[in-house]
C-alpha cells in the first residue's frame, strides 16, 4: 500500500506521542500563555524515541489494560516484568503474539513478538525475547510531491534476561537490550543524510510472591513488581547535528491479589501506574508578539529562555532524576504523567480464562483511555489467547478495535517421558 510522505510523518507523529489523540504541541512554536486552560491544565505530551517499546504485544495483558508488572509469571513476563520467571510453575516455554496496529489509520502496520524462557534451577532463570514493528509500505516524497522511492520503515529490539530469587518471596532480574530503529529509508532531513539509529539499554525488575491463607478462602497470593526498563543511551537518526532522542525510561509499579475460592474457581485483581522517566517540555519565554526570546551569550548558539519548567536537554541519568519535578505546570502536570490501570482474570481449572481490564492516560498527556477484554485457553502445553481494546474516546480512535493474539507453549519437563506421561507429547 503507497502513502505519501505527510502520512508518515503523521503516521511518526502518533507513535512519538505514545499513540495518542490529542494534538501535540511544540512549546518553543507557540506563545505560552496559549498552552494553559482556565483551570491551568497544559496539553504537553512527552515524547520520545522508539516509543513501540511502551506497546503491551501479548493477548494476556492486553486483556487486563495493559497490566503485567504484578501478574502471575507466564511466557511472556519478559515484556512485563522479567522477575517473575524464577516463580513459574514450569520449567520452559515459548511464545508468539501478533497485533495489527492502528488499523483505524493504514491497514498494514503490524507488531509481531517471540518470547521464551528456561527455568535453570529453582533460584534462577533466563529468558530472550524479540520485538519487530513494521510500519508498512511507504511511498517518500520530497516536498514538491515528487515520488523518491518505497521502502518498508521498520523497528526491533532484542534483549536478554537474568533473573534469580534474593529469598524465597523475592527475585531480582537484570535485561540488557539491543534496539534498531529504521525509520527513513537513508533519506536526507534538514540537508543531512539519516541512518538507522541504534541504542543500547537495560532493565532492573523486582517481583514478589507471597502464598498465604485466607477465612473463606483456598488459598490466597499477593504480588508486587517493579520494572525500571529502557535506561539506555539517547538515539539519533544521523551523525550530524540533528537532536537526539530519549528512549522511553519507564518506572513501572504493580499490585496483584489472586484468591483461590475452591480448586476450580480463581479470581486475581491487579492496579498498576507508569511513569515515563523523561524530561518534560518547558514553557519558553515569549515576547508581546508571541515571539521567543533568545539568550545571545553564545552568538554561534543563540538558547531560547525557559519561562517555566526545565531545560530537557540534559543527560540521561540527570533527564531520569529532573523526570520527577520538571514539568511547567508544578505538582498537578507532574501527577498527570502518572498513567494507571486496573485489571482482573478469572480462570475456571486454569483451562478457561476471562479478562477485563481499564487503562487512564491524562487527556493532556496523550489521553489514552480504554477497555480492555479477553479470553484465554489452556489445554495441557498449549495456550492460546485473545484480547479486544474498546477506546473509551469513540470509535475513531487510532487504537479502537484493537486486536491481539498470542499462541504458548509451556513445558513441566525437558524429559520426554516425563511429557508424554502427561499427556502432553503423543
Amino acid at each position: 500500500m503507497k502513502k505519501t510522505f505527510v502520512l508518515l510523518a503523521l503516521t511518526a507523529l502518533l507513535f512519538c506521542t505514545q499513540f495518542a489523540q490529542a494534538q501535540f504541541i511544540n512549546p518553543g512554536q507557540l506563545n505560552g500563555r496559549e498552552l494553559f486552560d482556565q483551570y491551568g491544565n497544559r496539553l504537553n505530551t512527552i515524547t520520545t524515541a522508539v516509543p513501540f517499546l511502551l506497546i503491551a504485544p501479548d493477548s494476556r495483558a492486553g486483556a487486563m489494560g495493559d497490566i503485567g508488572c504484578a501478574t502471575s509469571a507466564d511466557v511472556n513476563s519478559q515484556s512485563y516484568n522479567p522477575a517473575k520467571y524464577v516463580f513459574s510453575d514450569n520449567t520452559f516455554g515459548v511464545s508468539v503474539s501478533y497485533s495489527p496496529w492502528l488499523r483505524k489509520l493504514v491497514s498494514d502496520i503490524n507488531l509481531a513478538y517471540l518470547s521464551a524462557y528456561w527455568k535453570i534451577t529453582d533460584m534462577d532463570a533466563i529468558a530472550f525475547s524479540l520485538r519487530y514493528f513494521s510500519l508498512g509500505d511507504i511511498q517518500f516524497t520530497d516536498d514538491q510531491g515528487t515520488e523518491l522511492m518505497n521502502a518498508n520503515p521498520n523497528e526491533f529490539s532484542l534483549d536478554f534476561t537474568y533473573s534469580r530469587k534474593l529469598i524465597d518471596q523475592l527475585s531480582i532480574a537484570i535485561t540488557p537490550r539491543f534496539i534498531y530503529s529504521n525509520l527513513t529509508a537513508g533519506q536526507f532531513v534538514a540537508g543531512e543524510e539519516t541512518n538507522a539509529g541504534l541504542a543500547g539499554a537495560a532493565d532492573l525488575s523486582f517481583f514478589y510472591e507471597q502464598d498465604f491463607r485466607a477465612k473463606g478462602l483456598e488459598n490466597s497470593t499477593l504480588r508486587a513488581g517493579l520494572n525500571i526498563s529502557n535506561m539506555g543511551n539517547k538515539m539519533s537518526y544521523s551523525s550530524g547535528t540533528l537532536r537526539r532522542d530519549f528512549l522511553p525510561a519507564n518506572l513501572k509499579l504493580g499490585i496483584g491479589y489472586e484468591m483461590a475460592f475452591d480448586e476450580y474457581n480463581k479470581l486475581t485483581l491487579n492496579g498498576e501506574i507508569n511513569k515515563l522517566l523523561v524530561p518534560t517540555n518547558p514553557v519558553y519565554m515569549t515576547d508581546s508578539a508571541g515571539n521567543l526570546v533568545f539568550d545571545y551569550t553564545d552568538p554561534n548558539n543563540p538558547v531560547a529562555l525557559i519561562a517555566s519548567g526545565m531545560d530537557p536537554d540534559v543527560s540521561v541519568p540527570q533527564g531520569i532524576f529532573q523526570s520527577f519535578h520538571d514539568a511547567p505546570g508544578g505538582f498537578r502536570e507532574e501527577m498527570q504523567e502518572v498513567i494507571w490501570a486496573l485489571g482482573a482474570e478469572y480462570s475456571y481449572r486454569d483451562l478457561f480464562f476471562f479478562r477485563a481490564g481499564y487503562f487512564h492516560e491524562s487527556q493532556y498527556k496523550g489521553n489514552r483511555q480504554f477497555l480492555t477484554v479477553g479470553v484465554g485457553l489452556k489445554y495441557n502445553i498449549f495456550d492460546i489467547d485473545v484480547s479486544y481494546l474498546f477506546s473509551t474516546n469513540g470509535q475513531q480512535h487510532p487504537l479502537a478495535n484493537t486486536l491481539r493474539f498470542t499462541l504458548s507453549f509451556d513445558f513441566k519437563s525437558f524429559n520426554k517421558e516425563e511429557i508424554k506421561r502427561q499427556g502432553k507429547l503423543k
